[in-house]
């Protein structure tokens, strides 16, 4: 990619609108999930849905690591905060995330040391600065963000850094999709492939979606013709009824994967028996912890967490929303009670939540939705 502007252009994108229209059959709906929260701010920031046909409906899915975190995990990191001498480090987009006790800023604000970092390598920079007190490392994300916390483990063991640990909340793509895939609760026609998810673990653990559950997905990049291709291409697809997995991506997202990324996540992590994530609950192998050859680094268990369980406030519907069942606009409290200053559920927290993206971006798609119903 010379020019992001390549990926921008107004008169390719009417081209492939065209092109779309003519693949969608008369009286067929299609509902396509774009499982990445960056999409989702793609196509409501460029107003990619007024390029589409009214048959073709998106709807967000569970793309968003800031967004899946529940609230007992954000109140077991405030615990380990509030532990004398810890210094907490976290990415900001955490900080307002709320748990049942309020969040990292509500928290830093009662006399915990928390601080944000820009990567788990300013964490450990933090530790070498003070040795005599407990660094902690909120780690969150996908497989994208994984690798970076393994090598700053390794970095941590290879210095012989004992006051560093991570409280670990990586989370992985695949159990998620199937959980998705197996509610009752929607029924999709295709997937928006996640892009950075995929420049690790690359195209092929997505095939289970195509040949299973007999869905066609897309890895797609996060400019605006990125996702109009993508949709495009699962519409052919459709047309001619296959279903497999595609790389629209492939300027950037490697078919088989980084393997030395995930070679050193395998080499510091193993899987969790079990993970609970926000709106879809306990999901099986879906995160991952440390192995025992990294314990010594594990908050877990160097910090003895209370592990409870906190529900959601009942005016929230983040839990519809990243399952696709809800448009965030649907929620009773959106762009009400619950707004990027006042955020009640993390969807609208993230940088890449949905309920954000529709906040800031999708206020006419909203209205022309009302004017249709009326």
């Amino acid at each position: 990619m010379r020019f992001v502007d390549e990926y921008r252009d107004a008169d390719k994108a009417r081209a492939l609108a065209a092109k779309i229209a003519e693949l969608c059959e008369p009286g067929r709906a299609y509902k396509f999930m774009e499982v990445c929260g960056g999409h989702t701010h793609t196509i409501y920031k460029h107003g990619l849905e007024d390029y589409l046909p009214e048959a073709i409906t998106l709807v967000h899915g569970p793309g968003c690591p800031v967004c899946v975190i529940p609230m007992g995990r954000v109140d077991d990191a405030i615990h380990i905060a509030e532990q004398p001498d810890v210094i907490m480090t976290s990415f900001g987009d955490m900080m307002r995330v709320p748990g049942g006790r309020g969040s990292f800023l509500e928290a830093k604000a009662r006399g915990a040391d928390i601080r944000m970092v820009y990567s788990p390598l300013d964490a450990l920079k933090i530790a070498r600065s003070n040795p005599d007190r407990p660094v902690v490392f909120m780690a969150i994300g996908f497989e994208t963000t994984a690798p970076s916390t393994a090598m700053t483990l390794r970095r941590a063991a290879a210095e012989g850094i004992g006051n560093f640990s991570v409280f670990c909340n990586h989370v992985t793509i695949i159990p998620a999709i199937k959980a998705i895939l197996d509610s009752p609760d929607l029924r999709l026609d295709g997937f928006i492939g996640p892009g950075h998810v995929s420049t690790v673990i690359g195209c092929r653990p997505y095939g289970f979606i195509a040949a299973e559950y007999g869905k066609p997905l897309v890895v797609a990049g996060f400019e605006p013709l990125d996702i109009l291709q993508s949709i495009y291409m699962l519409l052919v697809q459709l047309a001619q009824g296959r279903a497999e997995v595609e790389n629209q991506y492939a300027r950037v997202v490697p078919w088989a994967g980084n393997p030395t990324a995930l070679g050193v996540i395998n080499e510091v992590m193993a899987l969790r028996p079990y993970f609970e994530w926000r709106g879809l609950g306990f999901i099986s192998h879906s995160a991952l912890r440390l192995r025992e050859a990294y314990a010594g680094f594990d908050a877990e268990q160097a910090f003895a967490v209370p592990g409870g369980r906190v529900a959601d406030p009942k005016a929230c519907q983040c839990g519809e929303v990243l399952k696709g069942v809800l448009k965030p606009w649907e929620c009773k409290v959106f762009g009400t009670a619950c707004t990027p200053e006042t955020p009640i559920g993390t969807c609208m927290v993230s940088s890449e939540g949905a309920c954000a993206a529709y906040y800031n971006f999708g206020r006419f798609s909203r209205e022309r939705v009302r004017q249709a119903t009326r």
